[in-house]
């Protein structure tokens, strides 16, 4: 009987999404609207949030003010979060956003490499939580408040 258990856990495992958080955190280099380089191994030993958004997008912004406050809050516990905005228009759009948003974690320009590689981001907002070893550990799609972000990271940080 434990062998057939066994046998179903393996042949399950991959459904039930644990697999999947338990993968490697594609890496990916971009610069920042100042031209500094966020590399996301480089971020290894940090709890990183990966936060795919755009400045069209109402959940986008209606997270922000709540991931800045967690930000402020963790960031000197190690944690990290990289805005990757998926606007066509890049810079032009994006700088101004930040500014009146007054965004203190790093923003990026992501292309359609990175949101294949994520998996297919089909709709934003995304956020994607890597522990400290690079491991992706789970994966949100839609707004994400402030007290269910805060959850994710605490026990990760």
């Amino acid at each position: 009987m434990k062998n057939v258990f066994l046998f179903l856990l393996v042949l399950l495992l991959p459904l039930t999404g644990f697999a999947q958080r338990m993968q490697k955190a594609p890496d990916f280099t971009y610069s920042t609207v100042d031209g500094k380089k966020i590399q996301l191994s480089k971020l290894k030993g940090k709890v990183v949030v990966v936060n795919f958004w755009a400045t069209w997008c109402g959940p986008c912004r209606a997270e922000i003010p709540g991931f800045l406050e967690v930000y402020e809050k963790y960031k000197s516990k190690g944690l990290e979060i990289v805005g990757i905005s998926l606007d066509e228009e890049g810079w032009q759009v994006v700088t101004p956003f930040v500014n009146r948003y007054k965004i203190t974690y790093p923003v990026v320009i992501g292309d359609g490499k990175v949101a294949r590689d994520y998996g297919g981001i089909d709709a934003i907002p995304v956020s994607v939580i890597v522990d400290k070893n690079g491991n992706i550990v789970d994966h949100h799609i839609g707004y994400l408040s402030k007290q269910a972000l805060e959850k994710k990271i605490q026990q990760l940080l």
